[in-house]
């Protein structure tokens, strides 16, 4: 995901091959395109490519990734709170690393911002979860 936004946050019901990625249920105000999914040669894993959408102004709440998310936004901004580290403002041009397993969540700025993401899923695992 979102940060993802993201990121991704922004990122529930990113994935088309997953079935359990499927499963997860759209976010209001942000809207999802899976780009490209393919196995991890030799693991147990995928590689999940997308473009999250996050509306002006709106608030993604916190969820967790089960594997890495790296990101790249592509316009607009947004505030990113990823558990561990403060809380940041992420411009178009900034990219974003988020840890396997880490909640985050954060709010688009005033234009919205379009997230260029890439997220490492376990197979058989959905693409994002909420956060305890």
């Amino acid at each position: 995901m979102v940060f993802g936004a993201a990121l991704a946050v922004f990122a529930a019901a990113l994935c088309s091959a997953p079935v359990m990625a499927q499963q997860a249920g759209p976010t209001p105000g942000v809207k999802r395109t899976i780009l490209e999914t393919h196995d991890v040669p030799g693991t147990g894993y995928q590689s999940v490519l997308g473009i999250a959408e996050v509306g002006p102004n709106v608030k993604v709440a916190r969820h967790t990734h089960p594997g890495p998310e790296i990101s790249y936004v592509l316009a607009g901004s947004l505030t990113l709170e990823v558990d561990g580290q403060p809380q940041r403002s992420v411009a178009a041009g900034q990219s974003i690393f988020v840890p396997a397993g880490t909640p985050h969540g954060g709010s688009a700025g005033p234009a919205g911002a379009k997230i260029l993401a890439n997220w490492i899923v376990e197979k058989g695992k959905p693409l994002a979860s909420p956060a305890k």
